[in-house]
């Protein structure tokens, strides 16, 4: 990569973040800038720009629970969506050619046709790094927007096959033999240890999956997703996707920037943008009715409408293909970049604020919402212990454990993934699943028996808003919380919490102390049997 694209990267991608914007919107700047500049895209960016989502497509899979697609409220959320968008949209663009707008009325019923499609998806780039960001992948709502992503993945690869022609081999079958052999795939990564061959083993199975894929004539992307969601209960899983955390969103900025390169746009061009760009809050309503349609709590389908309320990086593929099978003209393979660019920012400004919009417009909101409820967003009242903890990763658990070594039946655990919470339950813990950033969750407990609230979550924006909810609900105790950084800890103790705790400096005294205790044990050792001797030889 040239070095001219890694500084003003890096340059746009910090003024985003000064400003409270994600550094993926400084990315996109960048492209554009660069090529208002003068630079064009060489080979190599595009191929940063193939890895980067291949991976995100793999790690995606390792999170993911194939029950989750088959759920009413995402299969059929998803498909509803689609043939309802497509109907809006095609008579809104008809609409457009017919009043002779520029570029609007060079469009034949096959083009309208295309664009419709190409607006109906949503973005998986946007969408997954804004859950991640957020620490809500494993939510309620972050589960329902990752599954309708995935659906819409498979419409697409169906799309390209039909569009270019490109029929899977017979061979294609063949693939359905990797599952019986997924026990010898397992005992392969149990081989791989906890060093530097664990992200190389996450590269070769996501990429080495992407070319069997492709040898068979199908999309190599769907490839990784598969293999992914293949190996998501292995017991590595999780450390694959950390270690590769890293490496997807560096290559993923490839991405970002070869949207910018695409093309140079005319002032006119950015006028039609904005108007494909208005469309997004009807996707936004769309989303939002069918989701409550299907009994989910406003909640949940007000954060995942308004997560993938946005146009897709998939609309560009569509618009090139079109392009060169003379559907569309190149022209629109700009105009379609601007708004997809424009709903990445909406999406990532918005978005920062939905829980607090949701908070503060919760009764109109509910309106909206069906009396009937399914029976995986119905609480189970937790136990009346005074101590709970808040996430149940390695830390979480290991402060869940020692109280209750410590301090018997005194703490509970809460935790927004099902899967993990299910486990936990199975050996006998008292922990529940429930979206700690849910001011209803609070709402249904008697917050007077909370003595202690303990915050395990990485994320300082998860604990803010965890904090937020508990003031609303009127929570009177003491919070406690993790930081990383000195800088978050600082942010945190301004912000009311009672007590924040240095993840690398309390991991020191920990280990400290549990290195003197067994000093102190020994000496004690030494103290006793003299002790003992000189009692044996006494007369």
């Amino acid at each position: 990569m040239d070095f001219i694209w890694i500084l003003f990267a890096f340059i746009l991608g910090l003024a985003s973040r000064k400003i409270s914007l994600p550094p993926s919107i400084g990315y996109l700047a960048c492209g554009f800038i660069l090529h208002f500049l003068g630079y064009s895209a060489s080979p190599e960016l595009q191929v940063l720009a193939d890895l980067g989502i291949t991976l995100m497509l793999f790690t995606i899979g390792l999170k993911l629970n194939v029950r989750d697609l088959v759920k009413n409220e995402v299969w059929l959320g998803c498909i509803s969506h689609t043939l309802l968008w497509m109907i809006f949209a095609v008579v809104t663009i008809k609409i457009l050619v017919i009043a002779s707008l520029s570029y609007f009325s060079d469009l034949s019923n096959a083009s309208v046709l295309v664009m419709a499609f190409a607006l109906s998806f949503s973005s998986t780039v946007c969408v997954v790094k804004l859950m991640e960001e957020s620490g809500e992948m494993r939510t309620r709502h972050g589960k329902l927007a990752i599954g309708v992503l995935v659906i819409q993945d498979i419409i697409a690869v169906a799309f390209l096959v039909a569009a270019t022609g490109k029929m899977p081999s017979l061979y294609a079958f063949a693939l359905l033999a990797i599952y019986p052999l997924r026990t010898f795939i397992f005992k392969f990564i149990d081989q791989i240890g906890h060093g530097e061959l664990i992200p190389l083993g996450g590269f070769v199975i996501a990429l080495g999956s992407y070319e069997l894929f492709e040898l068979v004539n199908i999309k190599g992307d769907l490839g990784a997703l598969l293999a992914g969601m293949l190996l998501a209960t292995h017991t590595k899983a999780s450390e694959i996707t950390k270690s590769l955390l890293s490496f997807k969103d560096l290559f993923l900025i490839g991405f970002f920037l070869s949207i910018g390169f695409s093309a140079l746009p005319t002032l006119n061009m950015l006028m039609i943008a904005c108007i494909l760009f208005l469309l997004i809050p009807f996707k936004f309503m769309l989303f939002f009715g069918l989701f409550n349609l299907l009994k989910l709590r406003s909640r949940t389908s007000f954060l995942s409408a308004l997560a993938l309320s946005n146009f897709s990086e998939f609309g560009l593929i569509v618009a090139a293909i079109s392009v060169k099978s003379g559907w569309l003209s190149n022209d629109w393979l700009v105009i379609l970049s601007l708004s997809v660019t424009l709903s990445f920012v909406l999406t990532n400004i918005v978005y920062k604020y939905a829980h607090e919009f949701f908070t503060e417009h919760k009764a109109y909101i509910n309106k909206f919402q069906r009396d009937v409820r399914l029976a995986e967003d119905v609480f189970i009242q937790p136990c009346s212990a005074p101590v709970v903890v808040i996430g149940l990763g390695r830390v979480g658990m290991g402060a869940y454990k020692s109280l209750d070594i410590h301090h018997r039946d005194k703490a509970w655990g809460l935790d927004a993934d099902s899967r993990k919470v299910a486990w936990l339950r199975s050996q006998n813990l008292e922990v529940y699943k429930g979206d700690a950033e849910d001011v209803d969750f609070w709402e249904h407990i008697d917050l007077d028996k909370i003595k202690l609230v303990l915050l395990a979550v990485p994320s300082v924006q998860d604990c803010k808003n965890i904090v937020t909810q508990l003031k609303i609900a009127g929570y009177k105790g003491k919070i406690a919380a993790i930081a990383r950084f000195d800088d978050e800890r600082t942010q945190l103790q301004e912000f009311g919490i009672d007590r924040v705790f240095n993840f690398f400096n309390e991991a020191g005294v920990g280990l400290a102390d549990e290195s003197m205790a067994m000093i102190d044990e020994k000496s004690s050792n030494k103290e006793e049997s003299l002790a003992d001797n000189n009692k044996r030889y006494q007369f």
